[in-house]
């Protein structure tokens, strides 16, 4: 199982955190060491400072595929949840700042958490997801306001690696990112339906 994640999906997104559009997706990878195990503790790393959430909706792959066409891609989504993808923002600008990759701000264990997964058929675009912080708002996120849809991601990401049974797909965060701390309660819901609760150790 691998954990493929897309950034810079949502144009709000990008502006607030001053990049450049992309002009294809931007895929980067988690090892399976990064996810979390279900009802586990998070715990908040001791190598971070400034440590960020971003909420995203997560496709799970049910066939084994390659060279994908957009087309035929729903075939390979079973499943949809709701997903954070924590980063160690001090990290990551640390490591921009070099031009060196990202894996040590993104990449590390227990920095991919999913919510519990939903039969993707029955879920029909757009989908609406959310994120609350101490039952307060602050991320609203839509499919329809994606740059690159769930079959333009898949078809892109099976040109390059082969997709697998069990595979995992963030798919992008939208605008709201921002710093969570010890004690923060995170509250994902997909389609008025909550589907984790994760609080920072």
């Amino acid at each position: 199982m691998k954990i493929i994640c897309v950034g810079r999906n949502y144009v709000k997104h990008i502006e607030e955190l001053g990049n450049s559009i992309p002009d294809e997706p931007v895929i980067f990878m988690k090892p399976k060491s990064a996810l979390q195990a279900p009802n586990a503790n998070f715990w908040y790393p001791s190598f971070s400072n400034e440590l960020h959430y971003e909420a995203e909706l997560v496709l799970r792959i049910c066939k084994n595929g390659k060279n994908i066409s957009k087309k035929n891609a729903h075939h390979y989504i079973d499943k949809i949840t709701v997903g954070l993808d924590f980063t160690a923002r001090d990290i990551q600008q640390q490591l921009k700042e070099k031009g060196l990759p990202w894996e040590k701000a993104k990449a590390w264990d227990n920095s991919a958490s999913i919510g519990e997964w939903k039969d993707f058929s029955k879920y029909k675009n757009p989908v609406h997801f959310q994120l609350f912080m101490n039952d307060v708002l602050v991320q609203d996120g839509n499919s329809s306001h994606m740059m690159y849809d769930f079959a333009t991601i898949v078809s892109h990401v099976s040109e390059y690696f082969s997709l697998n049974i069990g595979d995992l797909i963030f798919t992008g965060t939208p605008s709201g990112v921002g710093e969570c701390v010890i004690g923060d309660v995170l509250t994902g819901i997909l389609e008025n339906e909550k589907v984790f609760e994760l609080e920072i150790k």
